[in-house]
């Protein structure tokens, strides 16, 4: 059987580099005509003719998406990053990651620097719910799917998300069905649509509990591990504290935990935390964190299908424009009965 050729034998006949070869067969502006001329004469000398630059010449495809996100180190961020990735391989589609930040200026070099990489579709899971810019690079053309993000004022750009309203009340609603009135939440800002309607869902339980809201305990500033650890020992140590905290993400929930801990503060007994996302380490049976699941493991692997649909077939761009799922309650260690509510009124 014929051995069969592949891009670096293409790249060792004309001199060139791998990534030289998949500029050439992507039409990539800046190369030399020399250069080119080399490289398509390597590729009809060998017969190279791969599945993906049969594709690639065909369709002007490159097999690539990219995703922006806004931090990594954010658990969420990453463990669905790492699943979107996987379901990519599984789809022969390679992704490229670009952690920017939410400005404008930031994400339009973000999305100019994969699109001068030539990637078949973008999902973005860091923007600002008043982006305008998206829906200018939607209109043109350019596949693109929201994740964990939605844009107030344009339903034309299809987005994945968790009912984060409904998320909300869920986690609201346990800690008052656990006797606890003085909830305190903590928060990103509400330029994110995910924070803006998780703040939404956290005031509605309130008012529905009849139980007053009370901006001294909460908190919708930058989120850093050490600007909410402050801020939670700030309440914990009041005169009047919390007996609750609901977070908007894990990862405040545990920078909350550990604010606790070092007050010398029990969980549940003493304060009850409940976080938003579901991560990995919230399952640790050190940690035990009771949060709401956004069901991760349907929502990456959904985002990226609805992207390749989108690339391969422009006709779905207005089906199913917004799919939300729905939240869940997931019940660990760190959530119990408000002690003082029971002492005092022996409820």
């Amino acid at each position: 059987m014929k051995q069969r050729v592949s891009a670096y034998d293409v790249a060792n006949l004309a001199k060139v580099s791998q990534s030289t070869v998949s500029r050439v067969l992507n039409n990539y502006p800046y190369v030399k005509k020399e250069t080119k001329e080399r490289v398509h004469a390597a590729i009809s000398e060998l017969g190279f003719s791969p599945d993906e630059i049969a594709r690639s010449l065909a369709n002007k495809k490159t097999n690539t998406i990219g995703l922006i996100v806004e931090d990594l180190s954010n658990p969420f961020y990453a463990e669905t990053a790492h699943i979107i990735l996987r379901e990519a391989q599984k789809k022969d589609y390679e992704v490229i990651i670009i952690d920017a930040e939410t400005d404008e200026d930031s994400f339009e070099r973000a999305i100019s620097s994969l699109i001068r990489k030539r990637v078949d579709g973008i999902i973005v899971a860091c923007i600002r719910k008043d982006n305008k810019k998206i829906g200018e690079y939607s209109a043109e053309g350019l596949p693109i799917i929201l994740y964990n993000r939605k844009i107030e004022g344009n339903g034309s750009i299809q987005n994945i998300e968790v009912d984060n309203r409904a998320g909300a009340k869920i986690a609201v609603n346990h800690l008052i069905d656990l006797k606890h009135e003085r909830i305190a939440y903590i928060s990103g800002p509400v330029i994110y649509s995910t924070f803006n309607d998780r703040l939404k869902g956290y005031k509605e339980a309130l008012e529905e509990n009849k139980i007053a809201f009370d901006h001294n305990i909460v908190y919708q500033g930058v989120i850093s591990y050490e600007k909410v650890f402050d801020f939670s020992i700030g309440l914990i140590r009041n005169e009047n504290p919390p007996t609750a905290f609901f977070a908007s993400t894990d990862y405040i929930a545990l920078a909350i935990m550990d604010a606790a801990a070092r007050s010398g503060l029990h969980i549940p007994y003493d304060i009850s935390i409940i976080g938003f996302d579901d991560i990995n380490i919230a399952s640790n049976p050190f940690i035990g964190l009771s949060t709401i699941s956004q069901q991760k493991e349907k929502m990456a692997p959904l985002a990226l299908k609805k992207l390749i649909s989108l690339i391969e077939d422009k006709d779905d761009k207005k089906d199913s424009v917004s799919v939300i799922l729905s939240p869940k309650l997931v019940l660990r260690k760190s959530t119990g009965f408000n002690k003082f509510r029971l002492i005092k009124r022996g409820d």
